[in-house]
């Protein structure tokens, strides 16, 4: 189930992605008009940050083990990777869905 945070961590990783990747330039024209490259990088990035996220979770665990970590750091980054993965599995789930729906279209 997402969460009206996960949404808008989601939304915001997106701006973020939108702002490096288009550099405001303005209209973009060609295959990123057309959401060609734009909408793959976009994609790529999310997938680099949930990525991030959970190994930086698994350092914070081998570092509590350790002694060397706070408990709350690790809370902290587990949650942020669980938050993070959920963004990923219901973005996944919207895009089936999506092509689900296009398959049942008639011709």
């Amino acid at each position: 189930m997402i969460t009206a945070l996960s949404a808008a961590k989601a939304y915001g990783s997106a701006q973020n992605l939108a702002k490096i990747g288009g550099g405001g330039a303005g209209v973009a024209s060609g295959p990123e008009a057309l959401g060609g490259s734009a909408f793959s990088d976009m994609l790529k990035g999310v997938i680099e940050q949930t990525t991030q996220s959970s190994r930086a979770a698994e350092t914070q665990m081998a570092a509590q083990v350790q002694g060397k970590a706070e408990l709350i750091d690790v809370v902290t980054a587990v949650s942020a990777a669980e938050a993070s993965l959920e963004t990923v599995m219901a973005v996944r789930d919207q895009v089936i869905a999506a092509y689900q729906e296009i398959m049942r279209m008639p011709i």
